[in-house]
């Protein structure tokens, strides 16, 4: 005979069962209908508007060519094929594996690279936690290939999400790993980071832990751990943001499905807003975020972005010859692309032995110092009416844009509520007149009545005048910073 207690605990579970089941029920399933009741674009990614990823990992240690060295060491008669021939020897007596032994990390140090960061302005920072090569950055227990057990004997990505959590950044997770598995898309026709591998240098994959590491598996089996290293990391490390590359269309839809569905379930456990982001058409826009790589929308959009482009001018990862786009360059196409309803996630570039070189350092320190003194035009914004005014235009918007040289005359804005900042991509000189169009009578913003006009940054007043011609502002005897010059239009 059942006690009292017994009973009463009986009842109270049938009674809660069905409302203590829906609390505890996943929110999201793997299907569109469901996953679509996502906002892809949570208020903190559009506030803070900059962060910082980097191409950093075994292949950083040839340091030649680029991030692809991997593959291309293994196409006969490419420079990098050559380069490894000459220097390392057989790609199959010498495979890519070799390298982990020598990615030590020996100056890598999680708190200065955050801290470095947190100087350049970036509110979210991660690494690329898996490149095409099948070599994980974190402690993983699903391939002996990875940073904890091999090369730095690190936890890579779980130093630097405590990091950069510890100076109030969110924290980036990036993933290219898609494209690591060797597998046979049709009869005969084999695709994957490494096919050249199996054309050029078979006997390469003979080693079973190196066929391991260049994903030459059966698909099934790779599809599996595919996912199953997404869901580890978000299980160790809880990415705020996870970022794709290219080639998520090789993944059947249905593993992309049950992927985004466990972050997004995971995210409401934490109480948190995650982001998630896709190339081409990877991944529906109700989901997730456009990324254009080494590119940008040409004209303001009304669905949210980001920019995936690098500090270098070449390689995303360090090599020898690396050089390193000017500070301008990066600070004023960082402008008007949050003026178009885009973020940036900008890579860096450190070395092998996770030292960052001092250009770099350079150029992240410099934006840091504008956007200190002028952040106000860029933290918490939102796009206005236009995104801006003047005579350089893009060629194009979309991936791979050429690179723009903005003057003086260009200008791009941003806005809280009544409040719009005017942001010019250059010093035009003491005492010039700059007239904005976008305020004259037939202009874009014909009828905002502007009240008062300061230079963020600055202390003396500005002269200014709005006429049918639009507004006219005098620029100071000197700019906070010539890069670009902030004014604060405050409207009725």
């Amino acid at each position: 005979m059942m006690s009292r207690q017994t009973t009463l605990a009986l009842v109270a579970a049938m009674l809660m069962g069905p409302f203590a089941g829906l609390a505890l029920a996943d929110k999201y399933e793997p299907n569109w209908e469901s996953l679509n009741k996502k906002n892809p674009a949570p208020d903190w990614l559009r506030d803070a508007k900059f962060g910082i990823y980097f191409h950093w990992g075994v292949y950083c240690v040839p340091a030649y060519g680029s991030e692809w060295y991997p593959r291309n060491m293994h196409r006969v008669g490419s420079r990098e094929n050559k380069h490894h021939i000459a220097k390392y020897g057989d790609p199959v007596e010498f495979g890519y594996d070799k390298f982990v032994e020598m990615f030590k990390a020996e100056k890598f140090d999680a708190d200065e690279w955050a801290d470095l960061f947190a100087k350049a302005g970036a509110k979210y920072a991660g690494p690329v936690c898996e490149h095409h090569d099948g070599f994980s950055m974190w402690d993983s227990d699903l391939t002996p290939w990875n940073a904890a057990d091999r090369g730095p004997k690190r936890d890579i990505a779980g130093e630097l999400a405590k990091a950069v959590r510890k100076r109030g950044m969110k924290f980036v997770a990036t993933f290219h790993h898609a494209r690591n598995n060797l597998w046979e898309k049709q009869p005969g026709k084999w695709s994957g980071h490494y096919d050249a591998a199996l054309k050029n240098y078979p006997k390469a994959l003979e080693d079973k832990e190196r066929a391991f590491m260049y994903g030459y598996m059966p698909r099934e089996q790779f599809l599996k751990m595919w996912l199953g290293k997404l869901k580890e990391v978000i299980d160790k490390y809880e990415p705020d943001l996870m970022w794709f590359d290219s080639w998520l269309s090789e993944i059947p839809e249905k593993t992309r499905m049950e992927y985004l569905a466990y972050y997004f379930n995971a995210s409401e456990k934490w109480g948190r807003d995650v982001v998630v982001t896709f190339k081409q058409n990877d991944l529906p826009r109700e989901v997730a975020i456009d990324d254009y790589e080494k590119g940008r929308a040409s004209e303001k959009t009304d669905f949210v972005w980001l920019t995936d482009d690098t500090i270098s001018k070449g390689s995303w990862c360090y090599t020898d010859n690396l050089t390193i786009k000017d500070t301008a360059e990066v600070l004023t196409t960082f402008i008007d692309i949050i003026s178009k309803n885009g973020q940036l996630l900008l890579n860096i570039s450190p070395k092998a032995d996770g030292s960052i070189p001092a250009n770099q350092r350079k150029v992240l320190l410099e934006m840091g110092q504008w956007l200190k003194v002028s952040g106000e035009a860029v933290y918490d914004t939102r796009p206005w009416i236009t995104y801006g005014e003047g005579g350089t235009k893009m060629a194009k918007g979309g991936h791979f844009v050429r690179s723009v040289k903005y003057k003086s005359d260009d200008v791009r804005f941003t806005c809280k509520g009544k409040t719009v900042y005017a942001t010019f991509l250059g010093w035009a000189g003491a005492g010039e007149k700059m007239t904005l169009a976008t305020f004259a009578k037939g202009g874009k913003a014909a009828g905002v009545k502007v009240k008062r006009v300061s230079l963020i940054g600055g202390t003396g007043k500005i002269a200014w005048k709005q006429s049918d011609e639009g507004l006219t502002i005098a620029m100071p005897d000197k700019a906070p910073n010539e890069l670009a010059v902030a004014f604060k239009i405050e409207t009725e």
